[in-house]
């Protein structure tokens, strides 16, 4: 088996794009004062979309345990039905593995390192891992669909590739 090595790189709205929204403060971001000036509201920052099939918004918390690095990639994941937001609780970064819609190419897996304030939200049907925690164990609020029909598909991968060490 050959390995393939993949390294992180930053995470950013631009990169990010096409497999989502990166959910952060930024200058970029719509915003304005309300509660009499005391907050700044940064406005509408994902596309949650979980209404396909009668869907509805859940909102969740997963913990998620780091895992032995370097990283291989085992499986992939995809949300037919529906966007899939993770944002993290705490103050440690974490690895974002997606992959386009349409069949699984795994030649196109991208790795993404992210950090404590910055959250993901994968629009329907991008294929990504698991959350990956790194250092310690960490905390992530998760926004996804409750709802008919079947709305994960998993893929099972041999492990040839690896994210570098982050």
């Amino acid at each position: 088996m050959t390995t393939q090595r993949l390294v992180p790189k930053a995470l950013t709205r631009e990169t990010f794009a096409k497999f989502g929204d990166v959910i952060e403060v930024n200058n970029e971001a719509q915003n304005f004062s309300i509660n009499d000036g005391f907050t700044q509201r940064y406005h509408d920052l994902a596309a949650v979309d979980v209404t396909e099939n009668n869907g509805r918004t859940l909102i969740n918390i997963f913990r998620s345990t780091p895992l032995e690095q370097p990283v291989a990639i085992k499986m992939m994941e995809r949300h037919p039905l529906s966007s899939q937001a993770f944002i993290p609780m705490g103050q440690q970064p974490y690895l974002v593995v997606v992959a386009p819609k349409g069949d699984l190419d795994t030649a196109k897996i991208e790795v993404f390192i992210a950090t404590s304030n910055q959250g993901v939200n994968y629009h329907k049907g991008t294929w990504h891992h698991y959350c990956l925690a790194l250092h310690q164990v960490s905390d992530f609020i998760v926004v996804d669909r409750g709802g008919e029909g079947e709305n994960c598909d998993v893929v099972s991968l041999d492990g040839a590739i690896v994210i570098a060490e982050s």
